[in-house]
């Protein structure tokens, strides 16, 4: 690693162990905190405080009359270049900042790397609008356009993985590769579950929602050891119920939710011929039977490979981060027009 490089990592390693505090030392002890740290302050809703790993751009956007501003990380190759581009879908929980491993590892492969903050989320503008994945994806177009990139792969993450199968079946043309990591919505919610209004959910964030709800939450996503990093994740969506902008962001969180009923992808894969690959760790406690429906979804893919990690939950890239990143890595690399491996 570059010495400037290597520098910024240990002043990111540094920043992150005094912004933990307190939480730091508990999590040293092998126990999240089970209060907030006296020392955890509020994170304002475009998270500008918060340094992302790389410089943020921004470009303009507008959804049901409202302009706003889409953030977004454009990442040349530090290894020797190869041409080729790949844009990361965050979660429901994270935002760009959240791909950080995976950023540097691309990047030293040779790929440039595009890593959107969606509408809504991270420094990303807030509209309240009634959010879809067909925003998203037109967004994520739109973005590509405006840098000038023809072609690109598609790595999702949870619900960015609902984002990729849809951007994926609607621009098969521009998805040279599309990669599903432990995506969320595998099935249709609407038959388990009755609707509810917006403004009664949003009224359930604004008051359910805490330190402890919000920490049980990131905890699930792990298996093995919690490293006091997870916790930065943890801190930002903490910060932001302090702020009087919160009301906001829980009724924004309530219509993202909403995505999960209304705007199910389970009718996208069939569709899907883009060289895909179902990764991530097997054991996955946000969905019942994780690696059973991952195969599903392998299987309804017109041309895909399946790749699962035995013990590992839902954040691969942070929980089994070299084996992860060099599979992506060697997916991505893959030819295009050569089907998909079927040997799962």
């Amino acid at each position: 690693m570059p010495l400037s490089r290597l520098n910024r990592r240990l002043c990111s390693w540094a920043l992150a162990s005094v912004l933990l505090g307190s939480a730091g030392q508990a999590m040293a002890q092998g126990e999240p905190p089970s209060e907030p740290p006296a020392d955890w302050g509020p994170v304002s809703a475009s998270m500008v405080e918060i340094d992302y790993p790389h410089p943020v751009d921004y470009m303009p956007v507008t959804h049901f009359g409202q302009d706003g501003l889409k953030a977004y990380m454009d990442v040349a190759p530090t290894g020797a270049a190869n041409g080729q581009t790949v844009m990361l879908f965050h979660g429901m929980n994270f935002a760009g900042i959240g791909f950080a491993p995976t950023i540097d590892a691309l990047s030293a492969a040779g790929f440039r790397v595009v890593v959107p903050d969606r509408i809504g989320y991270g420094r990303s503008s807030k509209l309240d609008i009634p959010y879809n994945l067909h925003i998203f994806a037109s967004d994520a177009r739109k973005l590509l356009d405006h840098l000038g990139i023809a072609q690109t792969a598609i790595v999702g993450h949870s619900m960015g993985g609902m984002l990729a199968a849809r951007f994926a079946m609607t621009y098969p043309d521009i998805t040279t590769h599309v990669v599903f990591v432990n995506q969320i919505g595998m099935s249709d919610q609407r038959q388990g579950r009755p609707w509810r209004d917006i403004e009664e959910a949003a009224q359930s964030v604004r008051e359910n929602t805490s330190y402890r709800s919000i920490l049980a939450n990131h905890m699930r996503y792990y298996n093995t050891e919690i490293k006091p990093e997870y916790l930065e994740f943890v801190r930002y969506q903490y910060g932001q119920t302090l702020i009087s902008d919160w009301p906001l962001l829980a009724r924004i969180r309530a219509w993202q939710q909403a995505i999960l009923y209304f705007d199910p992808v389970v009718y996208d894969w069939q569709h899907i011929d883009t060289k895909a690959l179902v990764l991530g760790g097997a054991d996955d406690r946000l969905t019942n039977d994780f690696a059973g429906q991952a195969r599903m979804v392998a299987e309804t893919l017109q041309n895909a490979e399946l790749n699962l990690y035995p013990g590992i939950g839902h954040n691969p890239h942070f929980e089994y981060p070299e084996q992860y990143h060099a599979d992506l890595i060697a997916f991505l690399r893959s030819d295009p027009d050569e089907p998909a491996s079927t040997d799962w």
